[in-house]
């Protein structure tokens, strides 16, 4: 009994060891990655004098990162930078392209509700995997997408 006890126990480890190693890996945006993203976009609204908030999401949608710049234009920005990034992340395209289809054929998009369809949300894509969202509230749409390809550009690919 003793014995068959323990190989049934032995079988259903291996048999999970299995299951695990057959699951696919995923990336996942580190702490290291998000503030590296994050000093990237500040340092080009720092260099064009556009006071901004900068905000980094995980895949999830779920905060990693919240910067305010001194003097940033927009007090609103602490919650719309993390609501784009959300956006971003969630929807896995950029908040533009939601907010063109409010703006054009697809109103009905407003009604997504807790979503933020503004220019300045872009997701973080890793080896074609969304890995999180950046979302930039700063004076202008454009600049707010400016800032936030800037960090874009230190991503990890």
């Amino acid at each position: 009994m003793i014995k068959r006890i323990a190989l049934g126990a032995a079988l259903a480890l291996a048999s999970t060891t299995a299951f695990a190693a057959d699951l696919p890996q995923k990336p996942y945006l580190t702490l290291e990655a998000a503030r590296s993203i994050a000093a990237a976009a500040e340092a080009k609204a720092r260099a064009e004098g556009w006071p901004a908030v900068i905000a980094i999401t995980d895949d999830a949608g779920l905060p990693l990162l919240l910067l305010r710049m001194d003097q940033a234009m927009v007090p609103a920005g602490v919650e719309l930078a993390p609501g784009k990034a959300r956006t971003a992340a969630l929807f896995r395209r950029p908040t533009g392209v939601l907010e063109d289809a409010i703006n054009g054929n697809r109103p009905a998009v407003i009604t997504a509700r807790g979503f933020t369809p503004m220019r300045g949300g872009l997701p973080i894509t890793v080896g074609g995997q969304v890995v999180g969202g950046i979302g930039v509230s700063a004076d202008t749409p454009q600049h707010d997408e400016a800032i936030a390809q800037a960090g874009l550009a230190a991503a990890p690919k």
